[in-house]
């Protein structure tokens, strides 16, 4: 039965899937990351709960799109031209650039400049637009693995010229015990490839746009940036 504006309950529970991608979400962090205490926190606001299964990211996006599944979404993403899915208002804000060693930056000026080096890049991860088609046509070279640590681990060992990676990941990231060797060889490259929004995604049919709706409403009730600040850094 299809959830209609009128049968919304206190005790309705939205679930979504999501990912280990601290400091944003992670099942072990502190309200399971930053994103997901803001999604409960807008939830909350308008009487509902929220309940989020983790999964590695494509296998997350795959459960989240399935008609069969409980999910109506997955969090959280950046925006991209999709039909299977409708965004939130934004949660937040965050540079993406690249992690590099510092004995071997990386200058550019436009991202085609990147052509010459070879870019680690996360499997299903939404890089730039211009990037991304880039990589599809051939031009920009680039390695695809599982993981931000992964990824991190290439650079440090000069198997790539540098990987993409959100800022306030990489900092979660080289902050970690297990790191504090290597932490001082990495940076992250001056210039920024792009600022990124976060939203949550909702399926696109008729229960992902209410609970959008209800979303958005609980969204502007909170203080999102207080909530964030709790989280990160």
């Amino acid at each position: 039965m299809l959830i209609s504006p009128i049968n919304f309950a206190a005790a309705d529970t939205l679930y979504l899937t999501s990912l280990h991608w601290p400091p944003f979400s992670g099942e072990q962090l502190k309200h399971q990351g930053a994103c997901i205490a803001v999604a409960k926190a807008a939830l909350a606001a308008v009487g509902h709960s929220l309940v989020v299964d983790f999964y590695p990211w494509s296998r997350a996006v795959r459960m989240a799109s399935r008609n069969d599944a409980k999910y109506l979404g997955y969090l959280p993403e950046y925006n991209y031209p999709t039909d299977q899915f409708v965004f939130s208002e934004a949660m937040g804000r965050s540079a993406l650039g690249l992690v590099e060693r510092k004995s071997h930056p990386i200058s550019w000026i436009e991202q085609k400049d990147l052509n010459q080096y070879t870019i680690g890049v996360v499997q299903d991860y939404v890089n730039t637009a211009e990037l991304d088609a880039m990589m599809v046509n051939g031009s920009q070279p680039f390695e695809v693995v599982a993981s931000d640590l992964h990824n991190i681990n290439k650079v440090v060992t000069g198997r790539i010229g540098a990987a993409i990676i959100d800022e306030h990941v990489l900092r979660y990231i080289l902050s970690q015990p297990n790191m504090q060797q290597v932490k001082h060889k990495l940076q992250f490259n001056k210039k920024r490839l792009t600022y990124k929004e976060l939203f949550v995604a909702f399926k696109n049919n008729e229960q992902g746009h209410l609970w959008r709706e209800r979303f958005n409403q609980g969204l502007a009730q909170i203080n999102v940036q207080a909530i964030l600040a709790e989280h990160i850094d």
